[in-house]
């Protein structure tokens, strides 16, 4: 007798009929490529557990409610704003609807966030962005929770669990193509300036202090600068760059890991009287439209957003359609050199 108590998921299912995860979906969505015994026995394993998929959808006579849960931390982020625009355009091409939900950088809210899309039903969860992926394995509950229910999609971050599937770039070789290429041009003194401690952030961090551990050189740490002012604060960002300057901290490059940086470490040479890249190169990433409407234009990475949200939605209407689908796909950034280094 099925334990009345315990919610029965897919994943029970699974285990208990010896099947992949993607055949018991299948057989949810009423695929015609399932052997009929297979079939017969999955619906046997059902009825058995009691398992009772997507009620609410069935019963209002759907197999799917055709609407997916996107949640995104600051839509005035320009960069994630973006990223939920390229998802949301190619859902709605594929007769898919979205829920968006905004949830600010508190762990607490994104839990909510997230039980919320579950309460309404939702066929799959998106999480733009690698702020969701906290350090903690209680931090990344939340995330597993729905896993259970439903299949959630991460955008550039990885994280293996079943049923959560990964589009991502690889921040971190991009990170270290950037900092060889100044080291090359002959820059001794590269600045790094960062702003986040996500998956991503942390990621690039790797990336810059690789390049050096490469040429057998301990990664130098005090060039190495977290910046704690609000993501637009660019005169925030200035003025902790004059009071590293000021304490004799002094750089001929600076990379920042975001474009929003990459301006204001420009804005912070030029305000100095100095010449950019003569005397201080400056790179960026993301390759936003910021880095292309300064004097000079700034070197940056693009790391390929557009393409990652396409394979996103790809890889979520295989899942949905009960197709095994790769669960993890990356991206290699690539360098935009402009005349700022």
């Amino acid at each position: 007798m099925p334990d009345k108590n315990k919610k029965i998921t897919i994943y029970d299912i699974s285990k208990r009929s010896g099947v992949s995860i993607a055949t018991v979906s299948r057989v949810l969505n009423g695929a015609k490529n399932v052997n009929p015994d297979t079939r017969e026995m999955v619906e046997d394993v059902m009825r058995e557990m009691g398992y009772k998929p997507n009620a609410f959808a069935r019963g209002l006579g759907l197999d799917t409610m055709k609407t997916i849960g996107i949640l995104c931390a600051d839509s005035s982020d320009t960069y994630l704003a973006k990223a939920v625009y390229y998802i949301e355009e190619q859902l709605r091409e594929n007769n898919y609807d979205s829920l968006l939900c905004c949830t600010g950088y508190d762990p607490e809210n994104k839990r909510k966030a997230m039980d919320l899309l579950i309460s309404k039903k939702v066929d799959a969860a998106i999480l733009v962005g690698s702020n969701f992926l906290e350090p903690t394995k209680q931090g990344t509950k939340y995330i597993r929770d729905a896993a259970e229910d439903i299949p959630v999609m991460l955008l550039n971050a990885f994280y293996e669990y079943p049923n959560v599937y990964s589009v991502y770039c690889d921040d971190c070789t991009a990170m270290e193509q950037v900092t060889e290429s100044l080291i090359a041009s002959g820059r001794k003194k590269i600045l790094y300036l960062y702003n986040s401690r996500s998956y991503s952030g942390i990621k690039k961090i790797e990336g810059f202090s690789r390049a050096y551990e490469k040429r057998k050189k301990e990664p130098p740490k005090q060039y190495i600068q977290y910046c704690a002012c609000e993501r637009e604060d660019i005169a925030g960002v200035i003025d902790f760059l004059n009071r590293l300057w000021s304490s004799g901290l002094h750089f001929d490059a600076i990379i920042g890991a975001e474009d929003v940086l990459a301006v204001a470490a420009l804005k912070f040479v030029l305000s100095k009287g100095l010449k950019c890249p003569e005397d201080i190169a400056v790179a960026g990433y993301n390759n936003s439209l910021l880095a292309t409407l300064t004097q000079p234009a700034i070197t940056s990475v693009d790391n390929k957003l557009k393409p990652m949200c396409r394979q996103l939605v790809e890889n979520l209407l295989g899942v949905l359609a009960g197709r095994v689908m790769p669960r993890k796909s990356e991206y290699s950034g690539e360098i935009i050199v402009r005349e700022s280094t």
